[in-house]
């Protein structure tokens, strides 16, 4: 079943474009491999108009547009959340709960100006937080309009003009969101640019970008750090991660299996926060393999606009490629059976544990003699993003979470939810720079500007 794309088009100024450059990439269905666009970039004058629009927009989006926005977006959900499906390969069944975040990200954004997140005055001194000017959104595509809604919510909310760029394998999406927001604010307070890692490369080192939020791989976020470092431009940087599941000697067999299984195959394990290494006690790993595996086993898989689909296919061939040539000649654990057309992979696991981030349904299992060394396991790579403790006893799993060096730990818990809507994602090591989250990602596009008589504090104070 494939849906109804909607024609790839660029929005700048106000203008809709169609992007001439094509990249030299197909586009696919994910679920059979057959190809059904071009992938395409908007043309280097587009990309200027672009930013010339950026420096000169200025505008107020107050918290009523930021509702009419996610108003409008709900009528349009079910298109979207189809989109994103049809174009990563995602099961609807996973999409779908993604989907709230679509609309969800404005209601949240107006309601943190409503409660005053734009200004934090003490004792009559004023400090009002504005926006630091142009900001540049990259989303990358394993959840497009999620990640999307997200950065440009805020941003607007912050006050500044949005350039938002999607990759150019997922770029359905951003077309329906675009032209929900363009309803709803000035023209260059808000532009849609396609296109590839050159077209990003080229905003990114664009002076008159005053803020970068970038979702992606750790390559990419370099790249961003090192153009935006001698402009002294902050820059928000959410990257890849090899994430630990610690199953400790005590754990429940069923639990352990199910977070295994679970963040072996959310997003197909196209996620950042996905099963990386597996890491568990020497005398219960043939159980532990085994009991995921008979999970993976039972897995739907299929398209993924099919509702029974658990597991669906990998968003592009060239993925798929670049995971067989990652664990080739390696000692391997594959289960279930995939459809022989399509760009399916199947959920897999190692025979030894795995030193870098692969982005797909594949961990490595590691394996510890005694408790002291799960800690020295957990911490042994240079990411730092999500980790997993499974055991029976709480409070002990929840001492050893709280020893690992992660932005977040989950104990006895795997969905793919932050543990609090208000609490910060943060990522450590190279998986990332800053944080992002409900109330982070607004501050993140404002400068605290402090105004006010010398003298009052003192005054007000004695």
């Amino acid at each position: 079943m494939t849906p109804e794309l909607p024609a790839i088009r660029d929005l700048i100024d106000g203008e809709w474009g169609v992007p001439a450059v094509d990249l030299g990439i197909a586009l696919e269905d994910p679920a059979t491999g057959a190809q059904v666009a071009r992938a395409v970039a908007s043309a280097p004058e587009r990309v200027e108009r672009a930013l010339a629009v950026a420096e000169r927009a200025h505008g107020r989006i107050t918290p009523e547009t930021l509702e009419a926005i996610a108003d409008d977006l709900d009528a349009r959900l079910t298109t979207i959340i189809e989109l994103d499906a049809f174009a990563t390969g995602v099961p609807i069944r996973q999409t779908t709960p993604l989907g709230v975040i679509v609309s969800g990200a404005f209601r949240l954004a107006a309601a943190q100006l409503r409660a005053g997140a734009l200004r934090d005055d003490r004792d009559g001194v004023e400090v009002h937080r504005l926006g630091l000017g142009p900001a540049l959104c990259l989303v990358p595509w394993n959840a497009p309009a999620p990640m999307a809604a997200h950065k440009v919510a805020n941003a607007l909310a912050a006050g500044c003009p949005v350039l938002l760029k999607v990759s150019e394998l997922t770029p359905y999406s951003a077309v329906l969101l675009a032209e929900v927001v363009a309803n709803h604010v000035p023209p260059g307070m808000f532009q849609l640019v396609q296109g590839g890692a050159a077209t990003g490369a080229r905003l990114v080192a664009d002076p008159r970008i005053k803020a970068v939020s970038f979702t992606g791989g750790v390559a990419g976020g370099q790249a961003v750090a090192v153009a935006s470092a001698p402009l002294f431009r902050p820059c928000q940087l959410e990257l890849g991660g090899n994430n630990p599941l610690i199953v400790l000697p005590d754990a429940d067999l069923d639990t352990a299996a199910r977070m295994g299984a679970e963040l072996l195959t959310t997003l197909n394990g196209q996620w950042c926060r996905a099963l990386g290494r597996l890491i568990v006690p020497v005398e219960r790993v043939g159980e532990i393999v085994e009991a995921i595996g008979e999970r993976l086993e039972s897995l739907c898989v299929g398209a993924p606009l099919d509702p029974a689909t658990d597991f669906g296919p990998l968003v592009h061939s060239r993925h798929v490629g670049a995971l067989r040539a990652a664990i080739a000649g390696r000692a391997t654990h594959t289960f279930g059976k995939t459809p022989e057309s399509g760009n399916y992979f199947p959920p897999t696991l190692l025979d030894d544990d795995l030193a870098e981030e692969v982005f797909g349904p594949v961990a490595g299992v590691a394996t510890y003699d005694s408790v002291e060394e799960v800690v020295r396991l957990a911490n042994a790579v240079p990411y730092g993003l999500e980790a997993y403790v499974c055991g029976a006893d709480t409070e002990f799993a929840l001492a050893i979470a709280r020893r690992i060096r992660a932005g977040e730990v989950k104990v006895n818990g795997s969905s793919i939810m932050s543990l609090h809507l208000m609490t910060p994602r943060p990522a450590w090591g190279v998986s990332g720079l800053g944080e992002e989250g409900t109330a982070e990602t607004l501050r993140f596009f404002t400068g605290a500007r402090v105004v006010g008589v010398e003298g009052r504090f003192a005054l007000h104070t004695s």
